[in-house]
């Protein structure tokens, strides 16, 4: 069967980018592809800028309406999925990336998706360890070893082109509902397991980070359901129910 998909539910997100020239060549891609909406955290220039405009062309309306936030978390609140480009693909040995092509294919084997992201990063260093595990997936744009940095806008083009692309082919199997949990749940989840593996001295306040993006980064990569995502945290409200109870008897 071939699956008619569009672009209506999705956001592109910038993270502080420092070049109006790229956030026009961005918007104008938005209106190429006719996407949903563009989101911009912390901008680092003046994205309403005349330049930014002149690029944008068509795409002026993306400049215009563009929502602006002061972090990711609060970006992608609406988002069911969210997945995250990245240009570093041996960040460590803990890092699991797939290529854009078997990311696309697989967002579009499901028959609907509320609300989707994509999250590109800074110019010069793109996204940062913690910001990549607010995302569900995260996926690269093969290039060369020797110089594998693309321009922002080059990296946007080249993933509405191919998200484009796969939207045309042919999928043998039956459409899949998705239920995946969503980024926010993941991440509000994991707050709450810090806080408790902190309390009962599982885990150390100097090391707790680098610890707990280990089990994150675990979930994300089995692809874990919105239903198993609320057995995980019913079980933490529990333990922390049972561990507050204790302590007033």
């Amino acid at each position: 069967m071939i699956l008619e998909k569009n672009f209506s539910n999705l956001k592109i997100i910038l993270i502080e980018p420092n070049g109006p020239l790229n956030v026009g060549s961005v918007a104008r891609l938005c209106s190429n592809f006719e996407v949903d909406e563009l989101r911009i955290v912390s901008p680092k220039c003046n994205i309403f800028s005349l330049e930014a405009k002149k690029m944008a062309l068509k795409g002026q309306k993306f400049i215009e309406h563009c929502k602006i936030f002061d972090n990711l978390e609060k970006a992608i609140f609406d988002c069911d999925l969210v997945l995250a480009s990245c240009g570093r693909i041996e960040v460590s040995k803990d890092s699991f990336y797939e290529s854009s092509e078997d990311i696309f294919n697989w967002t579009l084997s499901f028959k609907k998706i509320n609300n989707f992201a994509i999250i590109f990063g800074r110019e010069d260093r793109g996204l940062t360890n913690s910001e990549l595990l607010l995302a569900n997936k995260t996926f690269y744009i093969p290039t060369s070893q020797k110089n594998p940095s693309l321009n922002l806008s080059h990296a946007v083009s080249i993933v509405l082109y191919e998200l484009n692309k796969s939207s045309k082919k042919k999928f043998n199997k039956e459409l899949e509902v998705f239920n995946l949990a969503s980024s926010k749940q993941i991440h509000d989840s994991f707050v709450e397991i810090e806080e408790m593996l902190l309390e009962v001295g599982y885990l150390l306040k100097h090391t707790s980070r680098s610890k707990i993006s280990k089990f994150k980064n675990y979930i994300l990569r089995a692809n874990t359901s919105m239903h198993e995502i609320t057995i995980l945290r019913g079980i933490v409200h529990q333990i922390k129910w049972f561990l507050n109870n204790s302590k007033n008897n």
